[in-house]
């Protein structure tokens, strides 16, 4: 892992490449690394995963387990866990976590804790008490769930004094989050009753799909009468199983965004078009943009177009917006103007996403307009400068693939990249010194 405090971005020439296909290997998908240790920590039995993401948010996911006393075998090089779930039981009522950064503990630990029964004191990063929280937690007091402040009013910290559900219907807004939606999902199973919730505000449905997707998987069925509402019918329990988890096609995406711009073909092992993860979709706005894709049995193959043929967009990314800072990051290098829509929720992400893309890009030289919800992006010649990360992996992973090409990129705090793709850079060089060039 770079533990340095800045990283200088390799300059690549296009013209010096001599190795033109590379295959890589990413990290497991952390977005099911961590709802698949929930689900074990809900079945009735004994889960083995496989293919674990181990970095802090799934760390801090685990030790979250650890603090609720559930029995837990981890095996980090093995990349692999046992977790012994109760069925839904908890091996004790009182208890302390620390969700660090990890939006999904945060939001999926307080949801099912909130429906359990016992008292909970939840902590987290400085970063996370940054983050919203309001809709879930308002959705927990319907359902019967006190809920005391050790700071601000609808932040963490705070502790959770659970009784069970007392409502067997709730609605939730997910304008800011599909993980508050995700989070009720998961938890409902451990109504006695039928559950009945209902969405109001907009989000990217991909990871929905993934939640319902993987609850299915483990033994529980959602009926959908209609797009805003989702039925939990009682009597029905998650089951232990030996569950292999996907690579990460988040992170995937920075190896076929660096196909993109080098015009080189590149395969990540184990990325299929039949995913659960929703930044699949990525992938087809490369292939809008010019670059032609490959199923293949070793995964998916992706070849970037010749130099100057990487064509703007106009894309609503809001399925896919942990890329959204990718396609910023490669859009100087198009040949007409890239526009990113359907992205307001990231700016409660972990940092400001959209201003984060507008100062970095603007620091390189590169013309752009911000909206609420959108960025504007011209091509252009990336100047030297240092990218402020603001703690923010996505911000650090993105603009190295834009320092491939431009001189003198360098990325302030690497080590945040620790949250989900702890040796990123560490997989960068090694993939670039593949190319022939250095």
């Amino acid at each position: 892992m770079i533990k340095e405090p800045t990283y200088e971005v390799p300059h690549i020439e296009r013209e010096r490449i001599t190795c033109r296909e590379l295959t890589v290997t990413v990290p497991g998908s952390k977005s099911i690394t961590n709802r698949a240790l929930l689900l074990a920590m809900l079945a009735d039995g004994e889960s083995r995963l496989s293919g674990i993401l181990f970095s802090d948010d799934s760390r801090h996911f685990i030790h979250c387990l650890e603090s609720l006393k559930f029995d837990t075998k981890i095996d980090e090089p093995g990349r692999s866990a046992v977790i012994r779930g109760l069925g839904g039981d908890l091996p004790c009522k009182q208890a302390s976590l620390n969700v660090g950064s990890a939006g999904t503990a945060a939001r999926f630990l307080s949801a099912v804790l909130g429906v359990s029964k016992g008292t909970f004191f939840m902590d987290s990063s400085e970063q996370m008490k940054k983050r919203p929280m309001a809709p879930l937690l308002d959705a927990l007091r319907e359902l019967g769930c006190r809920i005391t402040f050790t700071e601000k009013e609808n932040f963490f910290p705070f502790t959770l004094h659970a009784n069970g559900f007392g409502n067997d219907t709730i609605t939730i807004d997910i304008d800011k989050s599909s993980q508050f939606l995700s989070a009720l999902l998961i938890a409902a199973p451990l109504a006695e009753k039928d559950i009945t919730i209902k969405t109001v505000g907009s989000h990217g449905m991909a990871y929905i799909t993934m939640t319902v997707k993987m609850m299915k998987q483990f033994g529980v069925n959602i009926l959908c009468p209609d797009a805003h509402t989702f039925l939990i019918p009682a009597g029905q329990r998650y089951n232990a199983l030996h569950y292999e988890i996907e690579p990460d096609v988040s992170a995937a995406c920075y190896f076929y965004a660096l196909a993109a711009i080098l015009g080189i073909r590149v395969t990540v092992k184990g990325v299929h078009r039949d995913s659960l993860q929703g930044d699949v979709r990525f992938l087809e706005l490369l292939e809008e943009m010019g670059c032609k894709l490959e199923e293949t049995t070793e995964g998916i193959a992706l070849t970037g177009p010749g130099l100057g043929h990487l064509n703007g967009i106009t894309a609503d990314m809001s399925a896919c917006s942990d890329q959204a800072i990718t396609l910023a990051a490669i859009a100087p290098y198009t040949n007409s103007p890239v526009t990113i829509t359907g992205i307001g929720h990231i700016r409660h992400q972990e940092s400001d996403r959209i201003a984060a893309i507008t100062e970095n890009l603007t620091a390189m030289g590169i013309r752009c307009e911000e909206g609420e919800s959108f960025v504007k992006i011209y091509p252009g010649t990336p100047c030297p400068a240092t990218i402020k990360t603001h703690d923010d992996h996505r911000i650090a992973m993105g603009f190295s693939i834009t320092g491939l090409l431009a001189d003198g990129i360098v990325i302030e705090d690497p080590a945040c990249c620790r949250k989900t793709f702890e040796d990123y850079f560490e997989v960068l060089e090694n993939t670039l010194s593949k190319l022939g060039t250095r």
